[in-house]
């Protein structure tokens, strides 16, 4: 109940500031952009033209403009960001009615707030809407309009959201020229414009350096000879830890090296932890450009003609040119070998899904990559389903195929009844979503072996519908009936289709 209640909270503090950020870019709109007659940009800005011009007020247009951009949000940046954007527009048309019903004057006009005094109400506008947006953006929030462009290519591309606005911003505000010309004349036209690319500059510097500064990191380097404590206690925080070795140069000594990496906002809690451990140990903190990677920020930089990376979890030459063949040219299968995994997998379940998830799991979990793993079992009908989840360390713990086949005969000796099956479940994590997949193929099982191809069992199993081994069979027929090569082509027809 208390984990419920912690994500409830979690998600409502989320909205909560992204509130806080819309009300601010409201106020800058509202009291400093609306009065001067000054285009900020985004679709705000295309909403404060077309009042400018028609008196249709700001939160009608905006509101009708962004209702197709958020098409587009819904397809791309999916339903997660799109609830939170209609949250934005919705919330930040009904405030932007509100205050200017509680500030308009007798006349129905907005006021002054700085009298006649322009680049200074741009000024304070432009930075009210550049942190506004920094803290909605900070919590995965929007504005709408623009700011949809922008999470779009930011998605993608490693540039900063406060660039992209600047891009898309420049046509609109120079389109403010064909609004006040004829208005004003062209000497005050091009003053709007100067104003409007002055608003969005300010705006976007203040928009990266809000951003910017809530994603601040520091690295620590802790010596101490006290550095066992000190490292589980970091890592109670959530924070991973590499304890590296080193020498006292003065001491001639060997001595360990705790490195961690953690936000700038977290840094107070660091020391105190290390404080309350070591307080005369030698600690070093330094500010660091940029740290990618599972807690931090994600790496947005584009490989050209690269392919999907998967991981199969296996170092089995037999089971990876197999699936190496039916997956094809369309992804980049890599090897536990190729990802410099040489750590035992769990496979402590007593079913062969559970093995397969748990292998996955494992990997994901340590390396990052999406992965999929698999966990095959032949189950024969006299045995009651032996050998089953123990197939490759049926007569030892040493996958000694030759000691497998050999108790297997043994034990089938004298029965009649010789059916079995070959049962392959394949466990998928990709994009963030567990799947599952299984291949059975029924048969029987031979009384000696016959056949050179194949590996594991393959020398004493017969597939239905024919009268040879899988070793006699060859690679070619196998890849087609298998029980591997059919959980494999249902993961390939699911990867290909996502």
């Amino acid at each position: 109940m208390g984990k419920k209640i912690k994500l409830i909270w979690s998600e409502l503090s989320v909205y909560i500031y992204i509130t806080i950020g819309l009300i601010i870019y409201g106020t800058g709109v509202t009291l400093f952009m609306l009065p001067y007659e000054v285009t900020s940009g985004g679709v705000t800005g295309i909403a404060s033209l077309i009042f400018f011009a028609t008196g249709f007020e700001v939160q009608n247009s905006y509101l009708i403009i962004n209702l197709f951009l958020l098409l587009a949000a819904v397809k791309i940046l999916g339903w997660k960001f799109c609830v939170k954007t209609i949250y934005g527009v919705l919330f930040l048309t009904f405030y932007m009615w509100l205050l200017q019903r509680i500030v308009l004057d007798a006349d129905g006009n907005l006021p002054r707030l700085v009298q006649d005094q322009t680049f200074m109400a741009v000024v304070l506008g432009a930075v009210f809407e550049g942190i506004g947006l920094g803290v909605c953006f900070s919590h995965d929030g929007s504005t709408g309009g623009t700011d949809i462009i922008a999470a779009i290519v930011h998605k993608y591309k490693d540039m900063s959201l406060g660039q992209v606005i600047m891009l898309c911003d420049c046509i609109i505000i120079s389109s403010s020229y064909f609004v006040f010309v004829d208005k004003y004349g062209e000497t005050v036209a091009w003053q709007k414009i100067v104003f409007g690319f002055v608003t969005f500059i300010i705006a976007g510097v203040t928009l990266d350096y809000s951003m910017n500064r809530t994603r601040q990191s520091v690295q620590f380097m802790i010596f101490s000879r006290n550095y066992r404590k000190i490292a589980d206690k970091i890592n109670t925080t959530g924070r991973g830890v590499t304890v590296l070795d080193g020498q006292g140069w003065y001491t001639k000594t060997e001595r360990k090296v705790v490195v961690c990496l953690v936000r700038k906002r977290e840094a107070s809690q660091i020391f105190q932890m290390i404080k309350s451990v070591d307080p005369y140990c030698f600690v070093s903190m330094a500010n660091v450009q940029g740290v990618y990677g599972e807690g931090f920020d994600q790496m947005k930089a584009n490989i050209k003609k690269a392919k999907p990376t998967l991981v199969f979890a296996t170092n089995n030459e037999h089971k990876l040119d197999e699936v190496r063949r039916m997956v094809g040219d369309k992804f980049e299968i890599r090897s536990l070998d190729d990802i410099n995994c040489h750590m035992e997998l769990p496979e402590t379940s007593e079913t062969l899904e559970g093995n397969a998830l748990q292998k996955a799991q494992f990997v994901k979990r340590f390396y990052g990559f999406d992965c999929f793993a698999d966990d095959t079992g032949l189950e024969c009908t006299a045995l009651g389903g032996e050998p089953g989840v123990h197939t490759a360390r049926y007569a030892s713990d040493s996958h000694d195929d030759e000691a497998n086949i050999n108790k297997l005969l043994a034990n089938l000796e004298g029965k009649d009844d010789r059916s079995a099956q070959f049962r392959t479940s394949i466990a998928l994590i990709f994009a963030g979503k567990t799947y599952t997949f299984e291949g059975i193929v029924k048969g029987s099982i031979a009384a000696k072996r016959q056949g050179d191809h194949g590996f594991g069992y393959d020398p004493v199993f017969i597939p239905d519908g024919y009268n040879q081994t899988f070793a006699q069979l060859g690679a070619d027929v196998k890849n087609n009936i298998s029980h591997r090569a059919r959980a494999v082509k249902m993961l390939c027809d699911f990867l290909h289709n996502n």
